[in-house]
């Protein structure tokens, strides 16, 4: 559904009868898909006549893009919602909205409006397109709250976009979750999956190389369900083969992968491309076969390994990173000792690491927790040891060698910066370190490594791939 033109018309007249030029605050929270969004939700409203500021004191708009996968991104929204009570005391005419995973929870509905009335707009997550509409009642009707939600569908392929990178972007492939892990709330906030159209993916994509795009992250709550619900269906390996025949200096690389549908035939386009970068996020939550049962995630350790196995015969580079889950309900320290086995087996390159959250709602939450927090809390610790050692141990593989590095982060006081090889290791440089390499991909020879980086010096800038 496209924007409202009409309503769009009408909140430019009523903002250009404001004695200062507005400006609007989009605060974007959880995952790369809502960080994405809140690009977008800048874009529109950028589009309809806002500044867009980074300060709160300054704005007559203030939107938080919210997440609702753990207690603590919610907990984080709702504290930076409630520390807005006197700025709104102040000025009355704030609008202060949520939108988002928590917009579609309605126990979060109830809330704000029990507990946080000065929250004037509340925009589920697939609602984009109402905001004008939200905006100009809210104006019309002095001060009254706007309520919506909505799941269906693909957001209108012409919304605007303010990217927050120069030289980064990304790009949803699809929408939704068709999976219903036990312990996972995205199926209910974010709806069923929907595939956007290969020529919308690829047109986008196109621009953004033109537009001198140097790494285009694709999103999907699981890309390798792609195209399954098109009327002409195109799996996930095959548009990336379509995404790679675009000429250019750039890179791709894709989150999340469900092992249960990643397949050798996907490793085989990624290490036959030019531009996919060698590395695969794939989250396996535990290592033992019971509680992955118990999490409903359908697959075993055992065919998980065999598609790491798979690409490390063909490549000894490429990285691999991982969710882990500590503390699900039923898990036991026999699991536990279970999911150690995997990451010395599996070594890892990152690893992103949560201790179980229960989100009402889930049939997870509705299971008797047996172990203590304070057990769980020394699993953790435990696996944050490990994996450190062994991060350590494996990113040596790569020195001595040079690669090409995408330079993101450009740190003045420490006069080092930052990027990442094509295999999505993090690497720092302080030899030569300037502003003016950000962006752009140059070659690095790899002198050490550190658990958390490998450290290099440039040689010359790439020209090519």
């Amino acid at each position: 559904m496209p924007l409202n033109p009409n309503a769009a018309e009408k909140l430019r007249a009523v903002l250009t009868a404001f004695d200062h030029p507005p400006k609007a605050l989009v605060r974007s929270f959880g995952c790369q898909l809502n960080f994405c969004d809140g690009e977008k939700y800048k874009g529109v409203l950028a589009s309809l006549g806002y500044t867009l500021t980074d300060s709160p004191d300054d704005a007559d708009v203030i939107l938080f893009n919210t997440c609702a996968v753990r207690a603590h991104a919610q907990s984080r929204v709702t504290g930076q919602i409630g520390s807005l009570k006197s700025l709104y005391e102040r000025n009355p005419n704030l609008i202060i909205g949520i939108c988002g995973c928590m917009a579609e929870e309605e126990e979060v509905r109830e809330l704000m409006r029990k507990s946080y009335p000065f929250v004037r707009m509340i925009l589920g997550a697939g609602a984009m397109e109402m905001l004008p509409d939200a905006l100009l009642r809210i104006y019309q009707e002095n001060g009254k709250r706007f309520e919506t939600g909505g799941l269906d569908g693909i957001p209108d392929e012409s919304l605007p976009t303010v990217r927050d990178s120069k030289f980064a972007a990304s790009v949803p492939v699809m929408y939704g979750c068709n999976n219903f892990c036990t312990y996972c709330i995205v199926p209910y906030v974010r709806g069923r999956e929907r595939s956007r159209s290969p020529e919308a993916i690829e047109a986008e994509v196109r621009s953004l190389v033109a537009q001198g795009c140097k790494e285009i992250l694709l999103l999907g709550q699981n890309v390798n369900s792609y195209g399954k619900d098109l009327a002409e269906p195109l799996d996930f390996p095959s548009l990336l083969e379509k995404l790679d025949a675009i000429d250019g200096e750039y890179w791709i690389r894709f989150m999340s992968s469900h092992p249960k549908d990643a397949t050798p035939r996907l490793i085989d386009v990624m290490l036959g491309s030019r531009h996919i970068e060698h590395h695969l996020h794939l989250p396996v939550q535990s290592g033992s076969n019971r509680v992955l049962q118990e999490m409903n995630r359908r697959y075993t350790i055992e065919k998980y390994r065999t598609l790491i196995d798979y690409t490390r015969e063909k490549s000894a580079d490429f990285s691999f990173s991982s969710d882990l889950i500590v503390g699900f309900p039923t898990e036991t320290q026999a699991d536990f000792e279970q999911t150690l086995a995997l990451i010395d087996a599996v070594k890892y390159d990152n690893l992103y690491t949560f201790i179980y959250s229960p989100r009402p709602g889930t049939k997870a939450a509705e299971m008797e927790q047996v172990s203590s927090a304070e057990e769980i809390s020394a699993r953790m610790q435990v696996l944050l040891a490990r994996q450190r050692e062994i991060s350590e141990a494996h990113n040596a593989r790569f020195v001595g060698k040079t690669c090409t590095v995408l330079i993101e982060k450009y740190d003045a006081d420490a006069k080092k910066m930052t990027g990442k090889t094509r295999e999505a290791m993090n690497v720092e440089i302080t030899d030569n370190a300037a502003a003016e390499y950000i962006g752009r991909m140059v070659r690095v020879k790899i002198t050490a490594a550190k658990n958390w980086a490998l450290v290099g010096e440039i040689e010359v800038p790439a020209a090519h791939l």
